[in-house]
């Protein structure tokens, strides 16, 4: 299995912007894609985007569309999560997450490994 630990959560103002890092360790040659996820308050943890980790393909949830970017550093076997004009509805744990396949499906049960999850807290 892949074992993934995120970081750099925190708190931010509105309209601010944060970046969040995954590093992957273990089985990391059998990682189809890697992505993140969120869990806010009072909702079921959601998808937010994903990487395909060989072509670099990615998926974005439409409430993050143009704000957030998720990108790869091979070397690094680190996946990052650039989220830009943040809003406090984006408050949640984000979490990191991968799969050894493809799937249509991106609700969290279709991902095999999970970090332990970061904080992100947006003020208004």
């Amino acid at each position: 299995q892949v074992q993934l630990v995120e970081s750099g959560g925190g708190l931010v103002q509105a309209g601010g912007s944060l970046r969040l890092s995954c590093a992957a360790s273990g089985r990391t040659f059998s990682t189809y894609a890697m992505g993140w996820f969120r869990h806010a308050p009072g909702k079921e943890r959601k998808f937010v985007t994903n990487i395909v980790w060989s072509s670099g393909a990615t998926l974005y949830a439409d409430s993050v569309k143009g704000r957030f970017t998720i990108s790869r550093d091979n070397a690094k076997n680190t996946v990052y999560l650039q989220m830009n004009s943040l809003k406090p509805e984006d408050t949640a744990v984000y979490y990191c997450a991968a799969r050894k396949y493809y799937s249509d499906s991106y609700y969290p049960s279709s991902f095999d490994s999970w970090g332990q999850g970061t904080q992100v807290t947006v003020s208004s």
